[in-house]
């Protein structure tokens, strides 16, 4: 029997062993003409697509039918003192129902008070924070008919925390009962910046709760600050601490996250096949579990 009109296509989960770029509109006519075996999935924020049609509209179309989509939100404000955006949620839904997105995250932050702050900002590590956050994530998760992750986000100063941050992750993931887009390069950033053991981190996180990782590059600043920008290849020792966190917490789709300065579409593909070939070898060793 046929499905009923207004019954959502099934949804496309990309492999947990697989590699996918940011879909960014600078890269769109470099996407819509490269082989389909170069890239295993894309994600987008729908912040910035919905209601968008015409020529932009249908590049997207095409290119979700391509491949399969996730999707990671901008705006939501999960940890912020204004209520949430019923609407624009009910609009995020439609979306992702309409492009058959698995996997949707938004970050553990907050972004929005009187209107947008155009800025991820941190949340304070803190049980009272836990509790706010987490309440929203929950009715977020009812609204959009579905597990949401959150990721990790960095952070430069942290007022006022009665616990350090993996305890308060593992807070929200706990009374939120929502999932984990583990983002590696901010754990470098963040364990380079706050003086903490990257690997120690990453050992406490729950493995059941990750869905995905980001991959990313960042700037080091002279006196030893690291800025995280997405503008620029990723370094060394995130790669390698990739490879460590497929050993702890096993293979997840991963993602190749690049925001401007974009070097010719061969280059992010470059830096894709490093992803494919780090999970090839933790599936050749049997370094990584499930």
């Amino acid at each position: 029997m046929a499905a009923a009109p207004d019954t959502p296509a099934p949804q496309r989960q990309p492999a947990a062993c697989s590699a996918g770029l940011g879909l960014r509109r600078s890269l769109l006519d470099g996407l819509l003409t490269a082989p389909q075996s170069a890239i295993d999935f894309l994600e987008c924020a729908p912040d910035n697509w919905l209601g968008v049609g015409g020529r932009l509209g249908d590049a997207l179309s095409e290119l979700s039918q391509r491949h399969p989509l996730t999707c990671h939100g901008l705006s939501l404000s999960l940890g912020g003192p204004a209520p949430l955006d019923v609407a624009f949620l009910q609009r995020t839904r439609q979306f992702l129902d309409q492009h058959r997105v698995a996997l949707y995250s938004e970050h553990l932050s907050w972004c929005s008070d009187e209107g947008q702050l155009y800025e991820l900002l941190p949340l304070p590590f803190t049980a009272e924070a836990v509790r706010h956050t987490a309440a929203r994530i929950r009715q977020a998760q009812d609204i959009l008919g579905r597990r949401i992750a959150v990721e990790n986000a960095t952070y430069y100063a942290v007022p006022g925390a009665d616990m350090d941050e993996a305890s308060f992750i593992n807070a929200v993931l706990d009374e939120a009962d929502c999932d984990l887009l583990l983002d590696v390069n901010n754990v470098h950033v963040n364990a380079g910046n706050h003086g903490y053991d990257a690997l120690a981190f990453l050992r406490r996180l729950p493995s059941s709760r990750i869905a995905s990782y980001h991959v990313a590059g960042h700037h080091d600043e002279a006196d030893g600050l690291m800025i995280d920008t997405h503008g620029m290849p990723v370094k060394p020792d995130v790669w390698q601490l990739l490879a460590a966190t497929y050993v702890l917490h096993g293979l997840r789709p991963t993602l190749l996250e690049r925001d401007f300065n974009f070097p010719p579409l061969p280059e992010l593909l470059d830096e894709l096949a490093v992803i494919r070939r780090i999970q090839a070898e933790a599936t050749r060793t049997g370094q990584s579990h499930d």
